[in-house]
């Protein structure tokens, strides 16, 4: 404890000087003409504290600060412009304003417990689980640097409901076809591809002739764009091949001889240029009293309807670019593969006497 008593004036100087730990610079606050011993005393704690603070300032780095260099260094790795976009947003959107000003070691459990708990209390949990994960992944380069002791990031579990996504059946699928090619709709080509090949959106996009072989009725999938990261690989990082169906070898021969100086299967549209194919694709289901669904739900349907129709799962897993069977086993439960021949083994169980499709009349007594 640094505190003097100066007999000429009758004051007290008080002084607290410390190094920084790594540079080993030393920081010194001083006070002086302080009247009492008590007061003194006083003054010596708060320069303690004043002083652990500015160096804590130049080590610890705010939430704010240690988000923005995390980011920074999230666009030097392999991660996909997108992703990297979607992780800022919903980081910039759910902790700024809560964490900003705060340093990074003093962010507990308990703050991102209620976070999640309270102020994404409305989301769906595969939000909430992904946000998490976001903010994991922050609080993890922290503890790599060293700048924290551990990662506060609790470990939930979120009830991700499984949903079975939207698809349109064979005879709805038939419909919209026959309907596009009947108004020669401009999108008919593409909306086809989706529905006979189950490649993506981004996948169709980047398609090119030399990936097309008409003779083994084949494609080879290797190639996605969006406008984010323009022409990359697929979504798996992976190559694949899709074969082509039979009905679909008149529309691309077609296409072919029309697209002579074109490298591109489909068509290029200018809405197609600007993402609106979703909105193409709603807009003309309801128009002919078909179901809204989104451009990716024509994979899903691609998928389903290979699936009820008998295709193993691991072809389809393998033209579609899955990896994943429990994304597989959505589109089974759709198609009903999961449950087919489960009531086989009543097929032989007696009906007691009642004839077979009659409805049994219960009387009151």
């Amino acid at each position: 404890m640094s505190i003097k008593f100066d007999e000429t004036t009758k004051t007290y100087s008080v002084s607290y000087a410390k190094r920084h730990p790594i540079t080993r610079q030393p920081l010194q606050l001083k006070r002086t003409r302080i009247k009492t011993k008590i007061e003194a005393q006083r003054v010596y704690t708060e320069l303690v504290i004043k002083v652990n603070e500015k160096i804590k300032q130049k080590i610890m780095p705010t939430w704010a600060k240690h988000l923005e260099n995390y980011l920074v260094r999230l666009k030097t790795s392999d991660l996909m412009n997108t992703t990297i976009h979607s992780r800022e947003k919903v980081l910039r959107c759910h902790t700024l304003e809560l964490w900003g000003n705060s340093f990074v070691d003093e962010i507990t459990t308990d703050d991102v417990l209620r976070l999640v708990r309270e102020g994404l209390g409305k989301s769906a949990e595969s939000h909430k689980k992904y946000i998490l994960n976001c903010i994991r992944s922050v609080f993890q380069s922290a503890y790599d640097q060293g700048l924290i002791l551990r990662n506060p990031t609790p470990q939930l579990k979120f009830k991700v409901n499984d949903k079975i996504k939207s698809v349109l059946s064979e005879e709805q699928i038939v419909v919209l076809l026959r309907k596009a090619q009947e108004v020669k709709w401009d999108w008919y080509p593409h909306y086809a591809m989706a529905l006979f090949t189950g490649m993506r959106n981004g996948e169709l996009y980047a398609l090119t002739w030399d990936k097309v072989n008409l003779e083994l009725r084949q494609i080879k999938v290797d190639c996605s764009w969006n406008n984010k990261n323009g022409f990359k690989s697929t979504k798996s990082g992976d190559d694949r091949i899709v074969e082509i169906p039979l009905p679909l070898m008149p529309l691309l021969q077609e296409l072919k001889l029309q697209s002579a100086d074109s490298l591109f299967v489909l068509p290029r549209l200018q809405k197609w240029d600007k993402g609106e194919q979703a909105r193409e694709l709603r807009m003309f289901l309801v128009s002919i009293g078909l179901p809204r669904i989104r451009f990716h739900d024509l994979r899903a349907s691609w998928a389903t309807m290979l699936l009820a129709k008998g295709v193993p799962p691991s072809q389809v897993m393998a033209m579609g670019g899955w990896k994943d069977m429990d994304t597989m086993m959505i589109y089974m439960r759709k198609a009903g593969i999961d449950i087919k021949g489960a009531t086989k083994v009543l097929d032989g169980l007696e009906t007691h006497g009642v004839e077979m499709g009659k409805l049994v009349e219960f009387k009151a007594n």
